[in-house]
């Protein structure tokens, strides 16, 4: 990338099919985590501080 921003790495779910088109894709960095729709990527990531999303999980764990 030119702006000098690193790539993102992204994963899904070892839960996700196996077809792979109706996935949440993750991407965590250094000071956001990245979250997207597997079937559009070039819609814009939905991004988040890592402590929000240690709360999402936390939160999703429970139920």
């Amino acid at each position: 990338m030119s702006s000098g921003t690193p790539e993102l790495a992204w994963s899904k779910s070892s839960y996700s099919g196996s077809q792979g088109d109706s996935c949440v894709e993750v991407a965590i960095a250094e000071q956001a985590v990245h979250v997207r729709d597997s079937k559009d990527v070039r819609r814009p990531a939905f991004t988040m501080g890592r402590e929000g999303w240690g709360r999402f999980v936390r939160f999703a764990a429970e139920r």
